[in-house]
């Protein structure tokens, strides 16, 4: 018998035992995670991609410790005479193209899974996302890395991106994929592009990408034949042209006139801005970038938001948000701010063992798994106890949303957007703060 679904099973066996077994030791060891990922609130995601509910336990399973950003954030619930009572049916979906024209798709839920490349995970992970898509019918991005065979399965619920190194674009996988995303740029390092260490380019790698084994790959900043809105409309026409059913999606990141490119996205045609803020990103992006360069992300949604609105097309155009979401509150508080839903990545590594240790960028870097390509480390996580857990994980993040717009007197997601009037801040201490809308 080959030694590697032993090993599979000890590993199994292992991280699911450490997990369980904090608790019981206190708070989880203190070298674990960072302080938007702190060690409590990873475990209080592991738990929830394991019963499909917040941890009983009162662990922290809503904020980090980062002192910023949302979780500086909390809402102002209604009166008990004003809530939904429990039990009663809220609706979480949200469609993802206002356009009065165009195919409408629409999610039963305000999220779908963030742009992570083949090359970058592994296609064990891209199984385990693209089938809890369909389970959920949302969707999942296929990142820059090209569309493998084995997802094709799962077409009706793959996003498709193309990025500035064009990799494994072909006119044959944009025509399976009902949304085409162009990324321009990312929150973790916009300006930089993306880069792929020769370590992870493995053979199967380098053949999706059409390059060179072992040798590192570039994708330029920004793509060459951009520069103005004219050109992107080219962009969108080009994929209308070839795929008229598809819908298009705008992939930027958060620099101060990021309510200028919204609009721009908007007159070339596309159908969903996915606007990437800072805090997101592997731990292959630099740290350098990802504190320094972009606009965090609870800035640049109002901002768009605003502006969109008084130029009087907010309600064609979908705003997804992306760049350090991770929890349900996070992506309620999105909402709040302004956005029609929100894309997760690493919470969704997170659900499947990731522990932040930031080693994501070497072929055997990630001890779990996840963002390797290494073909015996890819195997620790069987695609379909990867879907579970992601599914699980969906599950707790809906329960929650629906339980908090029922305290805030709402029987939609959709009512949610923009209402900056149910935040506040919280004080140092914990302490309510109400300037916040």
């Amino acid at each position: 018998m080959s030694a590697i679904p032993l090993l599979v099973e000890k590993h199994r066996h292992a991280l699911h035992s450490g997990f369980q077994r904090w608790p019981t030791l206190g708070y989880p060891p203190p070298a674990l995670g960072d302080l938007r990922w702190p060690a409590e609130l990873i475990l209080a995601t592991w738990v929830q991609a394991e019963t499909g509910r917040p941890p009983r336990d009162g662990a922290e399973h809503r904020v980090g410790k980062s002192g910023g950003g949302f979780d500086l954030l909390e809402f102002r619930l209604v009166d008990e005479g004003r809530r939904i009572p429990a039990g009663e049916p809220v609706d979480t979906s949200i469609p993802l193209n206002r356009r009065p024209y165009d195919r409408k798709i629409e999610i039963p839920v305000p999220w779908y899974g963030a742009g992570m490349s083949y090359g970058s995970i592994s296609e064990q992970i891209m199984l385990a996302r693209a089938r809890a898509a369909r389970e959920w019918r949302t969707f999942t991005c296929t990142g820059e890395g090209g569309y493998p065979d084995s997802v094709a399965e799962y077409r009706d619920h793959v996003i498709t991106q193309i990025a500035t190194g064009m990799f494994g674009v072909r006119e044959e996988t944009i025509l399976r994929a009902p949304i085409i995303e162009f990324k321009y740029a990312q929150g973790a390092k916009p300006g930089l592009g993306g880069h792929l260490l020769g370590d992870k380019a493995t053979m199967a790698v380098a053949r999706m990408r059409e390059s060179v084994p072992w040798v590192s790959l570039f994708s330029p900043f920004p793509f060459h034949s951009v520069y103005s809105v004219e050109d992107h409309k080219k962009h969108v026409d080009w994929i209308k042209a070839m795929h008229p059913l598809a819908l298009v999606s705008v992939k930027v990141s958060t620099p101060t006139d990021v309510d200028m490119v919204a609009v721009g996205s908007y007159y070339a045609g596309a159908h969903i801005l996915h606007v990437d803020g800072s805090y997101g990103g592997t731990g292959a992006a630099p740290e350098i970038a990802k504190k320094n360069i972009a606009m965090p992300i609870e800035l640049a949604i109002p901002r768009v938001h605003r502006f969109l609105t008084s130029e009087g097309i907010r309600d064609e155009i979908v705003l997804m948000a992306s760049g350090g979401i991770r929890t349900a509150h996070d992506i309620a508080k999105a909402i709040a701010l302004g956005a029609d839903g929100c894309i997760l990545g690493t919470t969704e590594l997170v659900a499947l063992g990731c522990t932040r240790c930031s080693n994501c960028e070497r072929g055997r870097g990630c001890p779990f798994g996840l963002t390797t390509t290494d073909p015996e480390l890819s195997q620790l996580v069987d695609p379909e106890w990867g879907q579970g857990r992601i599914s699980r994980l969906y599950e707790s993040f809906q329960w929650q949303l629906a339980d908090l717009l029922r305290g805030l007197g709402m029987r939609s997601v959709r009512e949610l957007r923009g209402r900056t009037d149910v935040l506040v801040y919280r004080r140092p201490g914990g302490a309510r703060d109400d300037r916040a809308s």
